[in-house]
């Protein structure tokens, strides 16, 4: 563990390819890439198990910049380690094409592991990424044959670890004992405004230690044997996650800036590059400095990460001739993609005028598909008995069960969302999936944002989906959050009217590829229909559909999504009994009936027929493109506490209402 003027150019390397870069963009954050350097060089040339040259080699350990303003950081050590991220990159950081934007972003630039910049993010990232780990190793391993081996790192900030999002995750992580995560604590005592003591007095490893971590702290930021000895002790330690304080300092090397929040988020300017420069002893010229021997020692993780992997392909060679069938399960969860009898059972729904709460039949859709995919997991934030997300002959995730598919996070939604992202990210797991009340995606709205913009693959079940949860009124009871989920661009809602449409979103959810999916699900009964209910379980992937039409052309055009497609149902019964032709269009999903192409969606909505009616309950926005001149019939206040027939009945959700907007029309 001796470090030399070397490993300083080295680290200094790291800094003033960070430095330049910020500064030929006049844009980004230097200080922390000039306090962190040293950590993060001792992390990636001493313990860090990566192959440069194949970024998603499945047993490699995960880096997650979760302090994701400091980006030049990262782009650094993947250019000089030799990922496919070339100098002229970093040159051109922040500009429009470049691979190298403001924050790191998952699957624009090689080696990147998730998008991170919204604080406690990339934390919350981690420890699911930890998770998938833990549950792979169990499910797979055996004796002599650890095929699923290695670690979770991540940097952490000041601003980290004062995001909400980051205790629910800790506390997590420290429950569940994750003894293959490290986090290294960026702890410079400065915040965008000035210094944290303005604002933050905690004492952040004493936190931590009441989660059930092991913490250590390193007191000066710039020791790397400290550092290094830190970081053997963490992985020494196998039934505690890590929290390791490094003392640094913000904008290290620069004699005016340096400890202030003026190298947080802005470029040092030309004067005091010099000045810095000259500080720490490095050439002034030229530009994006990378001296030859610096290069040849990052470039050797190349050479090591290469080796890592071909042993470890030694070791699922060997793992395959002892254990066949398991191999073969393994590489199928690795593959990403479905056994080609996943969907199998997926169940057709008869008649049922009494029907069924839709929550209950994706709880069904769930224990079918769990039994044909391995590795299908998903949770809940304390609400399983009511999701109805709990796989059966499962038990929970825990200590003493890592193999175990139900997650149960407790009242921490917004953990709960960065978590399944980390699942998704770490690759392993297909379609992770959260649950919760409908109304609680406010609180995991930034992780399924997150999703939408990484394009990954995770599942949302939210349940109890309007005032149709009755008696627990109108704080539970969501209103505009129809539209503010389908606002989220890449984001595709369903929300499917009967038990048929919940066979066919599961079916849908399961196939999609490039984003997340979101099912929205009634808590009350409805009623399953009898029109074509095989051929309806596919036409929910046509986004909207024809569920019963008039005979010849319609009068009216009556739509709507979920729990109020009844209701239109009985409005054009009502209006049957006046002569009046009406077609009921189901509207399970905006995004992809928006996806179809003019034909098809001409022949669902004729543009002839312009009386129409929507119905649903929820704010209008959004249906205007379906409507045209026509009446909307949802809500503009917030619910209500009573039985929700009466709700209903109260706020002019019926098919009287429906009815008579049709005939205003005509």
């Amino acid at each position: 563990m001796t470090y030399t003027d070397f490993d300083e150019r080295a680290v200094n390397t790291i800094r003033f390819l960070a430095v330049d870069a910020v500064q030929k963009a006049n844009s980004g954050h230097p200080g922390l890439p000039m306090g962190a350097a040293p950590m993060a060089y001792v992390l990636w040339t001493k313990f860090l198990k990566v192959n440069p040259h194949n970024p998603q080699w499945f047993d490699r350990d995960r880096f997650v910049l979760s302090a994701g303003h400091g980006s030049m950081l990262l782009y650094s050590l993947l250019h000089l380690t030799g990922y496919n991220l070339p100098l002229d990159q970093l040159k051109n950081f922040r500009q429009w094409g470049s691979e190298t934007a403001g924050h790191p972003e998952h699957g624009d630039t090689p080696g990147v592991e998730t998008t991170t910049g919204p604080l406690g993010q990339g934390f919350g990232n981690a420890v699911g990424m930890a998770v998938a780990e833990a549950f792979l190793a169990a499910k797979f391993n055996r004796d002599g044959h650890n095929v699923v081996d290695h670690y979770t790192y991540a940097l952490v900030s000041d601003g980290d670890v004062m995001e909400g999002v980051a205790a629910e995750a800790a506390s997590l992580a420290g429950h569940w004992k994750l003894g293959k995560l490290i986090m290294l604590y960026d702890d410079n005592g400065v915040t965008l405004d000035g210094q944290a003591s303005m604002i933050f007095s905690e004492n952040v490893p004493q936190r931590f230690d009441a989660y059930g971590w092991h913490t250590l702290t390193v007191k000066d930021g710039n020791d790397m044997a400290a550092i290094e000895a830190a970081i053997r002790d963490a992985q020494g330690v196998t039934d505690q996650p890590t929290l390791i304080s490094v003392k640094t300092v913000i904008g290290y090397g620069s004699p005016n800036k340096a400890n202030t929040h003026h190298a947080h988020g802005s470029p040092l300017g030309e004067d005091e590059v010099k000045l810095t420069k000259e500080n720490l002893g490095w050439p002034l010229e030229p530009e994006f400095l990378i001296p030859a021997d610096v290069l040849a020692h990052f470039r050797q993780r190349v050479e090591q990460g290469q080796q890592w992997e071909n042993e470890w392909n030694e070791a699922i060679r060997a793992y395959s001739e002892a254990y066949p069938d398991l191999a073969e399960e393994f590489a199928q969860a690795l593959s990403g993609q479905l056994p080609g009898d996943w969907d199998a059972d997926i169940p057709v729904y008869e008649e049922d005028a009494r029907g069924t709460a839709t929550r209950n039949i994706s709880g069904e859709l769930i224990n079918v598909i769990a039994p044909r995919v391995p590795t299908f997991l998903g949770g809940d934030a304390d609400l399983a008995g009511s999701t109805k997300t709990l796989i059966k002959g499962e038990g929970h995730f825990a200590v003493d069960g890592y193999n175990q598919r139900n997650l149960g996070y407790g009242v921490r939604e917004h953990a709960m969302g960065g978590l399944n992202n980390g699942f998704a990210l770490h690759g392993g797991i297909k379609k992770p999936y959260t649950a919760t009340f409908f109304v609680f995606s406010d609180y995991m709205r930034p992780t399924l944002r997150l999703a939408a913009l990484m394009g990954i693959e995770t599942v949302h079940v939210f349940t109890h989906d309007s005032i149709g949860l009755g008696e627990d009124g109108p704080t539970h009871q969501p209103i505009e959050h129809l539209a503010a989920m389908r606002a989220i661009p890449n984001m595709v809602v369903l929300r499917p009217a009967d038990a048929n449409e919940v066979s066919g979103a599961w079916k849908y959810a399961m196939q999609h590829a490039g984003g997340p999916v979101s099912l929205v699900l009634t808590r009350q009964s409805v009623p399953v229909f009898d029109y074509e209910p095989d051929k309806r379980i596919d036409l929910v992937a046509k986004g909207a559909y024809v569920l019963v039409d008039a005979h010849g052309t319609p009068d009216v055009i009556l739509m709507g999504s979920g729990s109020e497609v009844a209701i239109a149902v009985e409005a054009m019964k009502l209006l049957a009994e006046d002569g009046i032709q009406a077609r009921v269009v189901s509207v399970p999903s905006f995004e992809l009936f928006e996806r179809q192409d003019a034909a098809y969606r001409a022949s669902v909505l004729p543009p002839e027929v312009k009386a129409r009616v929507a119905i649903e309950a929820g704010v209008r926005l959004g249906w205007d493109r379906y409507l045209g001149d026509g009446v909307f019939i949802g809500l503009d206040r917030f619910g209500a506490s009573a039985p929700y027939e009466d709700i209903y009945q109260h706020l002019g959700l019926t098919p009287e209402a429906v009815a008579q907007a049709a005939k205003s029309q005509l």
